[in-house]
């Protein structure tokens, strides 16, 4: 049972209520009553203030048979929009969702730059963009989250950013002295892992997401929660050496995992070996077509590797799912059954091995379903968004 002050459980129960409500999609006071197990009275009360508030709309189902049309509670999807941001090296993506977690639009800049203020500045410049454009909604920007690809301490003050050369970066402060609007800063991968569960896999507590695409990320959901470690850091698996000895890696050490077992790895090795400046995926593509044997031998080499660190993850952290963000294990015949072929140790237990469904959004779209998080105050989120369809009502502009 709850205790404490009534303005407490108040909150709480206001908490519980919303949670079900954008779960359920639609769903009456009777029946949210029983999932809670909430008062009917406390029910009432709660949703007429939602309801006052702007957040949850009431709709009557059309009924054929005798008696009451059953009227249905959901969230009003419009009140407000979530904005996420993905800040990688040589591009912005900016997309914006409605309160459901469905995408309206988005848009990728290149940037060209590593300066921080030059970066900054297009940043605050598309932020008061999109404030102004959804100005008209009850809520407008609802909240900011920004995917940065590198160490963010539990402060959100960006500690180490490889690839921009990025030290000590104060982002958060930087943006909200001139824009009244919440911001938060997260880890990609763990945005990448806080997608997954949010979107996909509603039933898992603990998830594991490994992107594996400049390097290796991971993102951490631990008991619904972002692991983080001691001072935020937590989730640089691309650094554990599964070679000792082996390949130099940028971080100072040798055999890195991420030097065998990331995109990057395959395309820089095709490059050198090919003499092509920008090898693709359309490319690779090609030559597992044609059959080319250096290509599948590469993948197989990757798949061995892969393994190796995906053994010691699923030790390490024993998780319910472990999903794989991968184009490449995508395009690649049986890729997930080679490597769960190679994951044959009596002590490894884990209940699913996927490949991503959401792919390169993952991070962008756990930035908009943070964002909504926050803003609803609920403990978890379970949304729902057909990844295999095009929205039709999205704009994308690259």
């Amino acid at each position: 049972m709850i205790t404490g002050d009534a303005s407490y459980i108040k909150k709480i129960n206001r908490s519980i209520i919303l949670r079900e409500i954008v779960k359920e999609g639609l769903i009456s006071r009777a029946d949210l009553s029983k999932v809670t197990a909430l008062t009917r009275a406390t029910i009432s009360a709660q949703v007429a203030d939602l309801i006052d508030e702007g957040l949850v709309v009431e709709t009557q189902l059309e009924h054929f048979t005798v008696g009451r049309k059953p009227i249905m509670l959901s969230l009003n999807s419009e009140a407000g929009y979530a904005l996420g941001i993905d800040l990688d090296f040589d591009h912005i993506s900016f997309t914006v969702s409605n309160l459901t977690g469905t995408p309206i639009t988005s848009k990728r800049i290149e940037t060209n730059t590593t300066n921080y203020s030059e970066i900054l500045n297009l940043l605050l410049e598309h932020i008061k963009m999109y404030k102004s454009e959804y100005a008209y909604s009850q809520y407008g920007i609802i909240g900011i989250v920004i995917a940065i690809h590198g160490l963010v301490g539990k402060d959100e003050t960006i500690h180490y950013v490889p690839r921009l050369r990025w030290n000590n970066i104060a982002l958060k402060s930087d943006l909200e002295k001139q824009i009244d609007i919440n911001v938060y800063l997260e880890n990609n991968a763990n945005l990448s892992a806080f997608a997954e569960r949010v979107y996909v896999h509603h039933e898992t507590d603990n998830l594991l997401a490994a992107t594996l695409y400049s390097g290796i990320g991971l993102g951490m959901m631990m008991n619904n929660e972002f692991f983080r470690g001691h001072d935020g850091f937590a989730g640089e698996i691309g650094h554990m050496i599964v070679v000792p000895n082996g390949i130099q890696c940028n971080c100072g050490n040798k055999g890195c995992w991420e030097r065998y077992a990331s995109e990057n790895a395959i395309f820089r090795h095709l490059s050198e070996t090919r003499n092509i400046h920008a090898v693709t995926y359309e490319d690779i593509q090609r030559w597992l077509d044609e059959g080319d044997k250096e290509v599948r031998q590469l993948m197989e080499h990757f798949i061995y590797y892969l393994s190796i660190g995906l053994n010691n993850m699923i030790n390490m952290y024993n998780p319910d799912v472990l999903v794989l963000d991968s184009e490449l294990l995508r395009m690649y015949p049986n890729s997930l059954d080679k490597i769960r072929e190679n994951l044959n140790s009596s002590i490894s237990h884990y209940r699913a091995l996927q490949i991503s469904s959401i792919g390169r959004n993952s991070a962008v779209l756990g930035a908009c379903a943070l964002a909504i998080k926050h803003f609803l105050e609920v403990p978890m989120l379970n949304l729902n968004y057909d990844f295999q369809q095009n929205n039709k009502n999205a704009s994308v502009n690259i």
